[in-house]
């Protein structure tokens, strides 16, 4: 810490920066986006929108994790943003194809485990975040 006259000036790593913006976006969405989504656009719309949003969530948020996991300076936030961004490639890769698929099916059952386990995930990694910044 570097005393400017009678401020205080401290460094916050890159790494922590990059996970507290992560963690706003994460919050922004659960909290603003998806709940307007579905009350303000008609279900097609939404669907559509929803669709065209995840891939880039996912692909943006996997690939900012990677590079806070690479600029980390601790082991605890090195290995939960490498975790975190395995999680995130793997939904987009993996589950996101499954979903849209089981709701093309009118799969209902499928569709709707899915889709738990995507928020399920969603909300460890938020709460990874959260505690990495704790």
């Amino acid at each position: 810490m570097q005393c400017l006259g009678e401020a205080r000036v401290t460094s916050i790593p890159v790494s922590l920066l990059l996970i507290a913006a992560m963690t706003g976006i994460m919050l922004f969405f659960t909290i603003a986006i998806a709940p307007t989504v579905f009350k303000v656009l008609p279900q097609l719309w939404a669907s559509t929108y929803i669709r065209a949003f995840f891939p880039k969530y996912y692909a943006v948020l996997g690939l900012i994790s990677m590079l806070a996991a690479g600029l980390a300076s601790d082991a605890r936030t090195s290995r939960v943003s490498a975790i975190c961004a395995l999680l995130f490639f793997i939904c987009l890769w993996g589950l996101t194809p499954r979903i849209n698929r089981a709701r093309d099916q009118w799969d209902k059952k499928t569709f709707s485990a899915l889709h738990a386990l995507s928020v399920v995930i969603n909300f460890a990694q938020l709460a990874a975040f959260l505690w990495v910044l704790s």
